[in-house]
């Protein structure tokens, strides 16, 4: 298959993607075993990853949400030539409309979500076009499971932080870790680690209720 030769930035911001039609997900029209624990990798590129994962753990269901709608035409046609059942890209602008696409998702499925490496808009001007803003967290951590994961990884220290202060403005628990704690890496992940640059790995988990 010839790959998809896309922009590599795409402004979440412009007119196009913020009236994208979007529906609530429907687990058990996506996956052969909606009952499955489910792990949410956002912007997930060329979907890669995801593909790895799914063929790796069979245990789980895996969607990942890209805002290209190519990579995620792509990703399709590959995942169902490969008859994964436990995979699925769908095309959404996760900044605005990723809280109406989970809108149905059943309570404690979400138990793992990944951002990897996003697009850190490093002109202050564009700053708002970062894909991590107060709504994308509040949604993660609205339907992260009571048990569940939150890895982030970025080479952009800046951005690391960032991110970090959101989801803890929301809740979430944050532990510095200095390995990527599954079993998978992106090729980002890979051309990163080549150059010796350094990773800002974090990964969240939901406070535990204090008892009465």
């Amino acid at each position: 298959m010839a790959r998809v030769r896309v922009h590599q930035h795409v402004n979440p911001l412009a007119k196009y993607y913020r009236e994208l039609p979007i529906e609530p997900l429907d687990l058990s029209h996506v996956f052969a075993n909606p009952d499955l624990p489910l792990h949410l990798d956002i912007g997930c590129g060329r979907g890669r990853f995801l593909l790895k994962m799914a063929e790796t753990e069979s245990a789980w269901n895996f969607l990942g949400v890209e805002i290209r709608e190519p990579l995620v035409i792509e990703a399709n046609e590959i995942s169902d030539s490969r008859k994964l059942r436990n995979l699925r890209y769908e095309f959404c602008n996760a900044m605005i409309d990723l809280d109406v696409l989970l809108e149905n998702l059943p309570e404690n499925t979400m138990q793992y979500v990944t951002i990897q490496f996003p697009d850190p808009w490093f002109k202050k001007r564009h700053a708002k076009r970062r894909m991590v803003r107060d709504k994308l967290a509040e949604t993660v951590t609205e339907h992260l499971s009571q048990t569940g994961k939150l890895l982030i990884q970025t080479d952009v220290e800046f951005l690391g932080e960032e991110m970090a202060e959101l989801f803890e403005q929301n809740g979430l628990e944050k532990f510095d870790i200095e390995e990527n704690p599954l079993p998978i890496k992106t090729e980002r992940e890979k051309s990163v680690e080549a150059r010796n640059l350094t990773i800002y790995r974090s990964l969240f988990k939901k406070k535990k209720e204090k008892r009465k």
